[in-house]
């Protein structure tokens, strides 16, 4: 079964950085389209950043376009999540997600246990 592990969240003041990363396990990498989720208190999870089996195609939430992206190395198993710029509003539990596939299809397959991520005004 896929596992997913996440590192990277902290605190951070509003216009720092963070890189998420998120190491898969258990199956083999590649023949996974990857995603970011998040969820902040009160709020449903939403969803953050896509990218297809090769990396070679992206997608991203409105409000996160030009601050957040997302990428891969298929050789270490992992996904990334380059967060800059950061708000107040991006606060939440990021999530890494998993759909089988090359590409992003939306119907998650396996959720990592999730990173807390805090930004201060």
């Amino acid at each position: 079964q896929v596992q997913l592990v996440e590192s990277g969240g902290g605190f951070v003041q509003a216009g720092g950085s963070l890189r998420l990363s998120c190491v898969m396990s258990g199956r083999t990498f590649s023949n996974y389209a990857m995603g970011w989720f998040r969820q902040a208190p009160g709020k449903e999870r939403e969803f953050v950043a896509a990218i297809n089996w090769s990396g070679g195609y992206t997608s991203y939430k409105d409000s996160v376009k030009g601050r957040f992206t997302i990428s891969r190395d298929n050789a270490k198993s992992t996904v990334y999540l380059q967060m800059s710029s950061l708000k107040p509003e991006d606060t939440a539990v990021y999530y890494c997600a998993a759909s089988y596939g090359s590409i992003w299809s939306g119907r998650v397959r396996s959720w990592g246990q999730g990173t807390q991520v805090t930004v201060s005004s």
